[in-house]
């Protein structure tokens, strides 16, 4: 259903161009170029398969680790969503 002047699936495009905008801007803040073979805090080899998975890494696994803790990074969604808390 159109309203006004924005066409039928206006909404949903201006959320698709958001989430490629922030998609995109994601992109652009993770490293680049050739990782380095021995961690920068620690100074652990990095093994090439990690090299090769991420590239631009500068950290090995454990550094990675204790570096994502004090961020406070999470990968679970600990919000859930409006349904699971209903139940």
């Amino acid at each position: 259903m159109a309203t006004g002047w924005a066409g039928d699936g206006a909404v949903n495009d201006q959320i698709d161009a958001t989430v490629k905008d922030a998609v995109e801007r994601a992109r652009r803040q993770l490293p680049q170029g050739p990782g380095l073979e021995r961690c920068e805090e620690c100074d652990a080899p990095i093994p090439a398969a990690r090299r090769k998975a991420i590239p631009g890494v500068r950290l090995c696994v454990s550094c990675q680790e204790v570096h994502d803790e004090e961020a406070g990074f999470s990968a679970y969604n600990r919000r859930g969503s409006k349904d699971s808390q209903l139940r």
